[in-house]
């Protein structure tokens, strides 16, 4: 999803997103993810904030969270829902690609539910690798798409190795700059968490 839905389907979709957080609980996500107080993260795709407000508990006061959409009512959400939760540590960003913050940047990017919509997988791939701090974490949920799949698009350009599997997220690492010109593609059978 490359451009913005129109309201009704931003509404429905929240409506739908409200359910899944009732049934696959967004800190249960989070639990696999290694967020530690002062860390810079960026939620993808944020939506209603589902992730962005786990993560913004997890950073503490000390760190920050970028929630990302290309949906502007999206966006409205999550600062209002933010500002009555409290948070004060989060910025909203809105893009479908480039996010104009510094290179290098970001210690863990959130990229939930998201890859499955995209057009232009490469130029989103890209600029999280590129955000990404050298070995920086990737931390990825897609149930619409398969393993191997997954695997493919997200390894391929070399810019990602695959650190590890949760049950429920899969863990990329961002490879080193000067070796990210060789992709790789491992087997199946080394998916296993490690």
């Amino acid at each position: 999803m490359d451009t913005p839905i129109s309201t009704f389907k931003f509404q429905r979709m929240s409506w739908m997103l409200s359910l899944r957080d009732l049934f696959i609980s967004p800190g249960e996500i989070m639990d696999e993810v290694d967020i530690q107080p002062g860390f810079r993260v960026l939620d993808y795709g944020c939506g209603k904030g589902s992730f962005t407000f786990a993560a913004a508990q997890r950073v503490g006061p000390e760190g920050k969270v970028y929630a990302l959409d290309i949906h502007p009512q999206a966006l409205e959400k999550v600062q209002e829902a933010g500002l009555k939760k409290g948070f004060a540590n989060i910025e909203t960003i809105q893009t479908s690609c480039i996010t104009q913050v510094a290179g290098g940047s970001k210690d863990v990017v959130l990229f939930y539910y998201v890859l499955h919509w995209l057009t232009d997988p490469d130029c989103v791939l890209s600029e999280l690798y590129r955000i990404l701090k050298p070995n920086g974490l990737l931390s990825f949920r897609d149930p619409y798409m398969k393993e191997d799949e997954i695997l493919r698009t997200v390894i391929e350009r070399g810019w990602f190795r695959l650190s590890g599997k949760g049950e429920k997220t899969y863990r990329f690492t961002s490879i080193a700059r000067e070796k990210a010109t060789a992709p790789s593609l491992p087997e199946l059978k080394d998916t296993t968490p490690l």
